[in-house]
């Protein structure tokens, strides 16, 4: 975990960073938003950012997005001052820490961060294998292509074998090759001078520097142009990189793990992805199971998430019963972990009990496994109205396919009733109907501004939302 304090070193503050430290942390410390971004900037990297709210916080939250550099920040600042702490949160920092400092909440805070980074929950022996054979090569400096069906879980494998390595001291860097546009990615991976294109406005240290005694993790690496490709092979090869807009070659000391959830070869062979990068990556290939090939994984990963999500939304414990445990291994899981992780997030939310039973658990697709493809049905248009037929009672007649209420109503009236009768279940409040219907707080919003200015009754927040906004 590496840390960054951004403010000046005064006593509370430096008392946060010392709990840090004792905690295993990496700190390092700037006074101003200038130097935070400069740090950033030569490669000196950042899991989280802890910053003293008597700066600009959303100044400094605005030029890490700006310049690419995702990193959550915290807030910190005298306990009393709720203004300040307000002004934090709406200007998008993560959490805010009152001063002085308690050592649990600073430990929580670190290990929710990494929590999110590390944690694989597996027993099956499909998926024991796997994690034998990915221990075997840690090691090894070998590149390594793990493959896998989107959700599987193939970025903690690859956290694994860094923390299994010998370079397990060294930054661990990932870089989603598919999220950034093609002409950023070349940037973002080798760095650039100051004036190389328009928006340069300072050198920047691309991930192949910053990773620099470490590793270095190439995310769906299948989605790389063709033309960049060429380049990375290169840096593989000679472990020599070259800036945009630079004039000077840079050593640089990595191991490379990539991670696809295509075919590669297949990919290779029809020129969609270059055949020689394909082989120096694939010297080692840890192909994931999906969650569908790991039946003890469904169980044991369903407990976790009910765990989770109870303590994380303030619930009791929640447990899954007999019948909701059988519902949810017979299911296809298309989405893999993290389709289980929502489904079991939604299902803590619906539950009337300590107990989840089959009436909480709202599927969001594929089918039964051994049973037979599922009937078409129109395609929806709305973000959330694919989801309505889950929403159908258990005695639906099997002839309607569980939508026969459904038949002569718009997709954009279903939509609506079921957002609407989604927001009276949960009394009102936003962000659990948005966790249920698996879509994003901002989408309901706005969906229910639309109902609102048509005069469609619209649930009020819930007392907790309304407090939160003030």
């Amino acid at each position: 975990m590496r840390l960054l304090i951004v403010g000046t070193l005064e006593g509370y503050i430096s008392a946060a960073g010392k709990i840090a430290l004792q905690r295993g942390a990496k700190v390092s410390h700037t006074e101003s938003i200038d130097g935070a971004l400069n740090a950033l900037r030569v490669g000196q990297g950042a899991d989280l950012v802890m910053v003293d709210v008597k700066l600009d916080v959303g100044m400094l939250i605005e030029a890490l997005k700006t310049e690419r550099f995702a990193v959550p920040v915290v807030a910190c600042g005298v306990g009393t001052d709720a203004q300040a702490a307000v002004k934090a949160i709406r200007a998008g920092a993560k959490e805010y820490i009152p001063l002085p400092p308690d050592a649990a909440l600073i430990a929580a805070v670190l290990e929710a961060v990494a929590e999110e980074s590390h944690q694989i929950v597996s027993r099956d022996p499909a998926m024991q294998a796997m994690l034998q054979m990915a221990e075997r090569i840690a090691a090894s400096d070998a590149s390594v292509l793990i493959t896998g069906e989107s959700g599987t879980g193939k970025e903690l494998i690859a956290r694994f074998i860094h923390r299994k390595s010998r370079r397990s001291n060294g930054p661990f860097i990932s870089v989603n090759c598919a999220a950034i546009p093609d002409n950023l990615l070349e940037s973002e991976l080798f760095g650039h001078e100051k004036g190389a294109f328009t928006g340069a406005v300072a050198r920047r240290i691309g991930k192949f520097e910053e990773a620099n005694g470490g590793t270095l993790l190439l995310d769906e690496i299948s989605e790389m142009d063709l033309r960049l490709q060429a380049k990375l092979l290169r840096a593989i090869q000679e472990r020599v990189i070259d800036r945009v807009g630079g004039n000077q070659p840079v050593k640089v000391d990595i191991r490379i793990l990539a991670t696809s959830n295509r075919d590669m070869l297949a990919e290779a062979k029809a020129g969609k992805f270059r055949e020689d990068l394909y082989f120096r990556l694939n010297v080692v290939n840890l192909q994931l199971p999906p969650l569908r090939e790991r039946p003890q994984d469904v169980a044991l990963l369903s407990e976790h998430f009910a765990r989770k999500y109870s303590e994380a939304n303030g619930l009791p414990e929640r447990t899954i019963g007999p019948a909701g445990m059988a519902v949810l291994q017979s299911h296809h899981w298309r989405g893999n972990v993290r389709e289980l992780e929502n489904t079991i997030h939604r299902a803590v939310l619906l539950s009337r009990g300590t107990e989840i039973g089959p009436d909480a658990i709202m599927l969001t697709g594929g089918e039964p496994l051994g049973s037979a493809p599922p009937k078409p049905v129109a395609p929806a248009i709305g973000p959330v109205a694919a989801r309505a037929t889950a929403t159908a009672p258990a005695s639906a007649p099997a002839s309607g396919g569980g939508t026969q209420g459904l038949v002569g109503r718009t997709v954009a009236e279903v939509e609506r009733d079921l957002i609407l009768d989604t927001l009276r279940h949960t009394l009102g409040n936003r962000t659990h109907a948005a966790n249920i219907l698996g879509i994003s707080i901002r989408t309901l919003r706005n969906k229910l501004k639309e109902y609102s200015d048509d005069g469609v009754p619209v649930p009020p927040p819930s007392g907790a939302e309304e407090r939160a906004a003030l």
